[in-house]
């Protein structure tokens, strides 16, 4: 759930312009200048992958690109770093998570 933009005493939340994407072919509303990792956390998807040695789940960890647990496959390029990658308009995003079971 997206933090609503508040006004009088609270701090006005500046963002970018509201694009659509997809992910794991569901269209959301993400804006301009938010991460990948971000949106996802947003849209309640924790598990971006499951690891190929032992199938544990595996996402955001370090948040900053060094562990490499958030990949993700973007536009069909697999092994993205969702930490990293701002959101574009017409993205498409996929998790391992509709594998999980």
């Amino acid at each position: 759930m997206r933090i609503e933009i508040k006004t009088g005493n609270q701090q006005i939340i500046k963002r970018g312009k509201p694009v659509l994407i997809a992910v794991n072919q569901k269209i959301v509303t993400a804006h301009e200048g938010e991460l990948v990792s971000t949106v996802l956390h947003c849209e309640g998807i924790r598990v971006f992958q499951r690891k190929h040695k032992n199938g544990k789940p595996s996402g955001i960890y370090c948040g900053m690109g060094i562990c490499y647990e958030c990949l993700v496959k973007i536009n069909g390029v697999p092994n993205v770093r969702a930490c990293q990658t701002p959101v574009a308009e017409g993205m498409i995003i996929s998790t391992d998570i509709e594998e999980q079971g």
